[in-house]
This record gives C-alpha cells, sequence and structure tokens, in this order.
C-alpha cells in the first residue's frame, strides 16, 4: 500500500459516528424517537461499551443499514451559538436516506417536533431534502432520491 493514500475500496462502510451530546435525554429522544432508530440494548451493546451504557454515558443508536450512532454524554458541552445557521464544527452534517413515498411525512414529523429547520424542503436534481438541527445543534439532512 502506498503511504499516502489507502487504496479505493478498502474503506468499505461507514462504520459508526460519534457525536458528544450535552443532554443525553434529548438527543436518545431524538435519534430514537424522532427519527425512529433502534437503540442498542442488552446484550446488542457491544461489551467495550456495557459500563458506560449502564451509567449513561453513552447510547448506542443504529440505522437500517447498520451504520452506529454513538452518544457521548457531555454535560459540560459548550451550547452551539444561538444562531443555529453558525457552524460549530468541522463536520457539516448527517444525511439519512429515505424512500421518496415518506420524505412529505418526515418533514411532517420534523415540523410538529418543533425542530429548527435550517434549509428546506428543497427539491434538487439529486432529489428532495431538508436539513435541521439536533439537540445539540448538529446539522441532520432527511434526503431521497428523485422520482
Amino acid at each position: 500500500m502506498n503511504n499516502k493514500t489507502i487504496p479505493t475500496g478498502y474503506l468499505r462502510k461507514v462504520h459508526h459516528i460519534a457525536f458528544n451530546v450535552a443532554d443525553m435525554q434529548a438527543s436518545r429522544h431524538f435519534y430514537g424517537h424522532i427519527l425512529g432508530l433502534h437503540e442498542l440494548t442488552g446484550e446488542e451493546i457491544p461489551e467495550t461499551l456495557k459500563e458506560l451504557v449502564a451509567v449513561g454515558k453513552v447510547a448506542n443508536f443504529v440505522t437500517p443499514d447498520g451504520t452506529v450512532i454513538d452518544l457521548f454524554g457531555e454535560p459540560q458541552l459548550l451550547p452551539p451559538d444561538p444562531d443555529p445557521s453558525k457552524s460549530f464544527t468541522r463536520a457539516y452534517h448527517l444525511a439519512f436516506d429515505i424512500d421518496s413515498q415518506f420524505f412529505d411525512q418526515s418533514v411532517s414529523v420534523i415540523r410538529e417536533n418543533n425542530l429548527v429547520i435550517a434549509y428546506g424542503p428543497l427539491t434538487r436534481p439529486t432529489g428532495r431534502g431538508v436539513y435541521f438541527y439536533d439537540p445539540d445543534g448538529f446539522m441532520i439532512e432527511i434526503r431521497c432520491d428523485p422520482d
């Protein structure tokens, strides 16, 4: 392997995405109830995280394609800028793909939960999308391919 690049195809998929969150309960509600992701419990929790999960420091969610989202409780986390359009991290957003038949329903759920929408819903040549913020001000996108 060349020391300047990892060859294309060596990285197979996103394994997990980790977020520091100020309010674990609000974030668990957001990812589990609003977005409908499955929270790992019991024997599903990786052995290396069981103790942290047991004390409420970590929560793990999994998407239908197997990507794990790890939430790490950081109660002292500085709050995001009051203007949610101002980036506070180098990460820009986390995008979830959805079947186009469920896109409008997802937008309704976002609105019903009074989440701050940054952009959209938008229609582009690549499909439709809506960008909104999680409880810690991280931008989330729900997008679908064009019909």
